[in-house]
């Protein structure tokens, strides 16, 4: 199955973002419900990867794939970086949701949603947003297993489910 060239925002008049399963109801539950009005109170943005080949009988496009993304703050003492930073709160963005459909699961498209997902903070923030990193809370220990495999996520405070990345290193990836 191929997929539309880029992730774009998620648009109910033109993606099925009710038929989506990525095996998750909670996950399931956000995009049908939730993303939407999400967006439309300006609490997160949610970007989704759209089947290239619909059915001519589909009259909206099959989704493969979603992240969101939301502003935040975090304490200084729980970043896990090495700048001296301010005792207030400083901003980062928070990687909110990440799902695949399970028609795609196992195939690389994780890994691309990800990285995806890690262009479009640096993106923001070369945009003016400003945020020393992301954060995202890890749904479940095969998510957690899945964050591993990438050497550049650290640990979030004190909390092994959470974790950190720093825009450096985002930008870095290229």
């Amino acid at each position: 199955m191929a997929f539309a060239t880029q992730f774009e925002l998620l648009d109910l008049k033109c993606h099925a973002n009710k038929k989506f399963d990525c095996g998750n109801n909670e996950m399931n539950q956000f995009l049908r419900r939730y993303a939407d009005k999400n967006r439309k109170l300006g609490l997160s943005s949610t970007w989704v990867l759209s089947e290239q080949d619909n059915d001519a009988s589909e009259q909206k496009l099959k989704l493969a794939a979603y992240y969101t993304l939301a502003s935040s703050t975090v304490k200084q003492i729980e970043i896990p970086h090495d700048k001296k930073l301010p005792v207030y709160p400083v901003p980062a963005l928070l990687l909110a949701r990440i799902a695949v459909s399970k028609h795609y699961q196992k195939q690389g498209l994780g890994k691309k949603t990800l990285i995806t997902a890690l262009r479009k903070a640096a993106e923001l923030t070369e945009k003016g947003l400003p945020a020393l990193g992301v954060i995202l809370d890890v749904l479940d220990n095969d998510a957690l297993s899945f964050y591993q495999t990438f050497d550049d996520f650290r640990p979030f405070s004190n909390n092994p489910m959470r974790l950190f990345i720093s825009m450096n290193v985002i930008k870095q990836l290229g």
